[in-house]
């Protein structure tokens, strides 16, 4: 089973975390599955930007993503070349290195 090796986060994961993921999940899914508590604001339906992770190595083993997702990350705080929505992101047979944003930009209004 590939790895997914998580950065520190001063929130969500102060240490960092290594944890194995199955092929198949997301990213998003399976750092919840992992208590790393991840922003998830749309429901992991492709409508905010709220799970944005930047892949720090394994992004060739990733899926390209969808023109719905790109059209997306364009709004996404401190987005790089390597940006990824987890909750589109699918785990295929390669380690991974992901670093969680230090902001999001929660596009969903919960309240209203």
């Amino acid at each position: 089973m590939p790895q997914i090796i998580v950065l520190p986060h001063e929130e969500l994961c102060p240490e960092g975390v290594v944890f194995e993921a199955e092929k198949g999940v997301t990213i998003c899914d399976a750092l919840l599955k992992n208590n790393v508590e991840i922003e998830h604001a749309c429901e992991k339906s492709c409508a905010c930007t709220t799970c944005h992770v930047i892949v720090r190595e394994g992004i060739g083993s990733l899926e390209e993503a969808t023109e719905d997702e790109d059209d997306m990350l364009d709004k996404a705080w401190g987005l790089e070349p390597d940006s990824r929505l987890s909750c589109q992101a699918v785990v295929n047979g390669e380690d991974l290195v992901v670093e969680i944003p230090k902001y999001t930009i929660n596009m969903v209004s919960e309240n209203h």
